[in-house]
């Protein structure tokens, strides 16, 4: 490809070059070093430059692709060049499996972002980008013109304009154009109408005549208090539109008229407090103020007097008997366009609406309707939180004679009664989870409808990818599967809807009218990170103050726990709490000051959540400060929402979440028909959120960041069992239909999973690979892992040295999960909360420092710094080495709310019990397995404190309890079996215990299980082997070589295998005997035979 003046356009190389001739064509350098063959064949083509250093110089480095054919597929090479040394890498050489790996994308492979959906110009250069953002530039002498006078000012100065004809300062200018979100479109089309917008807080304002005579569309919103009467008639007098609102607070005038008369281009005057006005906004930003200006006039439109007359009786709509499972007599307007939709056909419907329009009695509509059919219904909520609350409101089905199921993490439920059930209500998770699980998926084929609550968390970087997963393979079975589903308003609900194959029911109704408005705090513009926040602080009490006084209540969401503590703590003591020494992270502390202000908190390990939640219901408080937890799964509306900060960490809150967030506002029920939103902002954000608001969330696709989990699920599940099926389930994607329609990121995954030995992969019929998963591949897959982050910790395992003693094992265990699970390495902690884990992890996970006398020394000097991941560590370590502490009922660990500890545990436990099932496959080395799997059966049971050695004993009252009485029956299980000092399940006889739940021959399966009678007697060159059960195998090691032997019951000798010559822990040699299940070691680690 060439550019018109016959030279070679940048980052396209010509066909046919090797990698040393595109090299040399490109950087003029030559390649001396001995390059791998596929280096030396045409066909190479520049892509991209990579955002990493080279490993030898530091210098750039760039890379090149080259397509190539294997059964039928095409698939591309990758050589990584640095041209300053020179030299030629493949993604080995630099330590990376795939392409995406290389280029840094998060999780697995980042997705590109779509284009937006503006059309501006592709070819501008700097000056047409200057038209764009400012407009066109005429000289000051013009009428009507605008004067673009760049200058230079202090960091962070905002500059008043000089007095004359409109200007725009464009100020600190370092770049040739001011920048705007890469993901917000830029305006199409300029303004041509001429307009003169007004916001207004001064009830002494007026219109200035010329702009009035000029502006052909002029408009004014302001507050709705007395003082304004006097402005109201003026404007009413002068035939000029106004809308008026309570709790009224932006003033900005958006138009294309300048006071003086004067034509201008789009520019938008924010007016804020301060010593210095606010700087106008041009380009983008006016656009955006323009349109979050027209939603604001169109929500103040007078509200109806008759609006209850659109409510419709349920009889009217649905069939005899049906409306006994429905809470409320009428439908309201949304749910009376939706139901329809639902009874027509067996089709598949998207319901789009509003947060607090009411779409839950729809998906009950839909569950109906399936169970009419004699046929299961699924409902998929996102958390745990909404499970709740779903739960409760199907209490009325159940006195109704229907059985409904719940299913989530923290609720193990008998597979007879999920095949029995009418309805299953579960976390999209949990869902995934069961479609994984081999003895359930035939439940799954009764399922004939499936209701998708929060739809639109398909774009969520987090959730989205296990949602679109499982809808595209509900897709494959068009007509088996009825969708349903209700969604928050999303700007590309045409296109979520044409993916699914949906019918379409939006409605712009709310049952309420949501006012929103973005009030910038009264900050300096030069403040830190503090001051900014301290501001926002202050104006989310005074707009919390304005709403209590006139009886209202109130929901301020953070960013952060610590924000929520600190906000509460501050409308606390507005109402007169003493708050002054208060230990901020002293939950009772805080809990007790601000519950007696009326304020209360809520954040997911918040030890009063519940009390909270109730609290704020009965109005015994009427502020409640929250993180996003609120927003997204709990049901708590408020007269007026404060969203004090725009940020969660480091990262932009989403628009979606703030849409969730302004949901709330508004009492339905109670006799209020509006409800205030006010989203805090700095000034030079607030353009920005505008245009967020403005055009609202657009959902995109997020599977390419978890390709990998996601295909290999699908092969476990035997729906992909050759790569064309793969490449047709890309194609049901909702990334494929957004347009990502290459296969690379496929067969990048593919390669991966192979080269991490999750799959096998083969020469199949017809040009056509086969796909298999592995064993690895299918436990990794059923234990919902994330397979970059297994492949990575299995790899740190196996460059790890062996341990030699249990302490070190642990040690070195815990350290790995900490520093390669990103859950535990970013997990943050108060203040209190790290200097009680800090003082453990110096001793080495006990409570107090060991005793020098005795030669003990800290396990870790005071002055050492703290890496990432070394409180989760310690949390970690508590559990391994002081498990008594968890024995109390308390809410709190030394002090620490142990629900602040829960995700760390949950996500721990999961990677052990993965590894620890790993030892019958032979994929990790023994030891890491026997560890493993005794660690993770004590944090999941942590609040027994059980000790080293306690996994087998656990691990058989689970069993014996069953999934859905584990809860109640392992407790008592594993107190008695202590109290007649049983440590292990090596007992004789065939009776069941008290308590087990089994019936008597699955329970004689359980012992047959079982490593008792296995002996394992160690000699100098191997190990005599006697009374294995059959099935076992057992594991010799010596260092780290490692070998696996089956074996039955008779005996034999199995010798040692032979070390590496340069491996250093060569001579430590050690076996295991593995079932299924269960385990029995010799050396060192017998420690987790069992307790003594």
């Amino acid at each position: 490809m060439r550019t018109a003046g016959g030279g070679k356009q940048d980052g396209v190389a010509a066909s046919g070059e090797s990698v040393p001739d595109l090299v040399r064509t490109r950087w003029g350098v030559r390649l001396t070093d001995p390059l791998p063959a596929r280096f030396e064949e045409p066909g190479w083509s520049y892509e991209e430059k990579v955002p990493r250093g080279c490993p030898a110089c530091g210098g750039e480095l760039h890379s090149l692709r080259r397509p190539y054919e294997s059964q039928g597929r095409v698939y591309r090479y990758v050589a990584v060049v640095c041209p300053s040394c020179p030299a030629a890498y493949a993604l080995a050489d630099l330590g990376v499996k795939t392409y995406d790996k290389l280029m840094g994308h998060s999780g697995w492979a980042k997705a590109s972002t779509p284009a937006p959906a503006a059309k501006p110009n592709p070819g501008r250069d700097a000056d047409d980008a200057w038209e764009m953002l400012l407009g066109p530039c005429p000289t000051g002498d013009e009428p009507g013109g605008l004067t673009i006078r760049p200058i230079h000012a202090s960091p962070g100065a905002t500059l008043r304009p000089a007095p004359g004809p409109a200007r725009i300062i464009a100020s600190n200018l370092t770049s040739p154009w001011p920048s705007w979100p890469a993901d917000l479109p830029l305006p199409a089309d300029p303004e041509l109408r001429l307009l003169y917008w007004c916001k207004v807080t001064d009830p002494h304002w007026r219109p200035s005549f010329e702009a009035v005579d000029a502006a052909e569309d002029i408009r004014v919103i302001m507050p709705d208090g007395p003082e304004f009467d006097a402005l109201r008639a003026y404007l009413a007098d002068e035939d000029i539109p106004y809308r008026c609102a309570r709790h009224w607070q932006e003033s900005e005038v958006v138009g294309t008229v300048s006071d003086s008369g004067y034509r201008t281009d789009l520019v938008a005057w924010p007016v804020r407090s301060g010593p210095l006005p606010a700087a106008p906004v041009a380009g983008p930003g006016a656009h955006a103020a323009r349109d979050a200006f027209a939603l604001q006039w169109d929500a103040l439109e007078e509200l109806p007097e008759d609006a209850d007359d659109a409510y419709v009786p349920v009889a009217d709509l649905v069939p005899p008997g049906w409306s006994r499972f429905l809470k409320y007599p009428t439908f309201n307007p949304a749910q009376a366009d939706a139901v329809p939709a639902i009874l027509e056909n067996d089709g598949n419907v998207l319901v789009v609406a509003p947060t607090g329009a009411g779409k839950t009695p729809v998906g009950m509509v839909a569950a109906l309707k399936a169970n009419a059919q004699g046929r299961k219904a699924a409902w998929l909520v996102p958390q745990r939180s909404l499970t709740d609350e779903l739960d409760h409101e199907l209490d009325l089905w159940r006195s109704n004679g229907l059985s409904v199921v719940r299913l989530t993490g923290e609720y193990a439920v008998d597979a007879e009664l999920i095949r029995k059930a009418d309805i299953w209500v579960a976390t999209t998770e949990k869902f995934e989870a069961i479609c994984r699980t081999g003895s359930l998926r035939d439940a799954l084929a009764d399922v004939g409808c499936l209701v998708v609550d929060e739809v639109h968390l398909l774009g969520d970087p987090g959730r989205g990818p296990v949602l679109e997963a499982l809808l595209a393979r509900v897709g494959e079975d068009t007509g088996q599967v009825r969708v349903v589903g209700l969604s928050a308003t999303v700007a590309n609900a045409d296109e979520v809807a044409d993916w699914l194959g949906a019918r379409l029911v939006r409605t712009t109704w709310r049952p309420t009218r949501l006012i929103w408005q973005i009030p910038v705090p009264a900050a300096s513009t030069n403040s830190d990170r503090g001051a900014r926040a301290a501001a926002r602080t202050r104006a989310a009490v005074r707009q919390v103050r304005t709403i209590a006084d006139e009886g209202g209540s109130a929901l301020v969401f953070c960013g952060s726990k610590r924000g929520v503590r600190m906000t509460a703590l501050a409308l606390a003591e507005e109402r007169g709490a003493r708050t002054k020494g208060v230990d901020k992270d002293d939950p009772e502390a805080v809990e007790r000051l601000c519950s007696l202000a009326g304020v209360r908190i809520h954040y997911r390990d918040w030890p009063y959540k519940r009390e909270a939640e109730q609290a704020f219901r009965n109005r015994e408080a009427n502020a409640l400060v929250a993180t996003s937890t609120v927003a997204a799964g709990v049901n708590l509306p408020a007269r007026a929402v404060v969203v004090r900060d725009t940020e969660i960490g480091l990262d932009r809150v989403e628009v979606s979440m703030v849409q969730q967030m302004f949901g709330r506002a508004g009492r339905v029920g109670a006799g209020e028909r509006e409800g205030w939103a006010f989203l805090l902002t700095d000034g030079t954000d607030r353009p920005e959120w505008q245009a967020r608001l403005a055009a609202g969330y657009t959902v995109r696709s997020r599977i390419r960041e978890r390709l990998p989990d996601h295909l290999l699920a699908e092969a476990v599940q035997g729906r992909v069992r050759t790569l064309r099926e793969a490449e047709n389930w890309w194609t049901r994607t909702l990334s494929s239909h957004q347009g990502n329609e290459s296969f690379d990121p496929l067969y990048d995954a593919v390669d991966f999973l192979t080269e991490a030995r999750y799959l096998r992969r083969s020469p199949g019929l017809e040009d056509d690979d086969t796909l298999v998963a592995t064993e690895l591949g299918t436990l990794t897959s059923r234990f919902m892992l994330a397979t970059d982050l297994a492949d990575e910790l299995s790899d740190a395992l196996r460059a790890a040295p062996v341990p030699q003693d249990p302490d070190a094992a642990e040690q070195l265990l815990t350290a790995l999960l900490a520093t390669h699970l990103p859950n535990l390495e970013q997990a943050q902690f108060t203040d209190r909360a790290r200097a009680v884990l800090l003082r453990v992890l110096r001793n080495g996970g006990h409570l107090d420092p060991p005793d020098p006398e005795a030669g003990g020394a800290p396990a870790r000097p005071a002055d050492e710094p703290v890496a990432a991941g070394d409180l989760a560590r310690a949390a970690l370590l508590l559990v391994a080495h002081s498990p008594k502490v968890f024995r109390s009922r308390s809410p709190y660990v030394l002090g620490i709310p142990s629900e602040s500890l829960t995700g760390i545990y949950e996500e721990s436990q999961r990677y052990l019990a993965w590894l620890g099932a790993q030892g019958p496959l032979g994929t990790v080395h023994p030891w890491a397995a026997v560890v493993a799997a005794d660690l993770a059966a004590r944090i999941r049971w942590r609040e027994l404190g059980p000790r080293r050695g306690a996994g087998r004993l656990l691990w058989i009252c689970e069993q014996m309890a069953t999934a859905p009485l584990a809860a109640r029956l392992v407790p008592q299980m594993w107190r008695a079996a202590r109290k007649r000092g049983i440590g292990a399940p090596d007992w004789p006889g065939t009776t069941p215990p008290n308590g087990c739940a089994l019936p008597a021959q699955r329970y004689r399966q359980l012992l047959a299980e079982r490593t008792t009678g296995a002996l394992l007697t160690p000699g100098p060159d191997g190990v005599l082997v006697r009374g294995c059960p059959r099935g076992a195998t057992v594991r010799l090691w010596d260092g780290t070589s490692v070998e696996l032997h089956p074996v039955e019951r008779a005996a034999v000798e199995l010798p040692y295998p032979r070390p590496a010559p340069d491996d250093p822990e060569g001579g430590h040699r050690g076996a295991v005997v593995f079932t299924r299940s269960d385990h029995l070691a010799t050396g060192w680690l017998a420690a987790y035979n069992g307790l003594a």
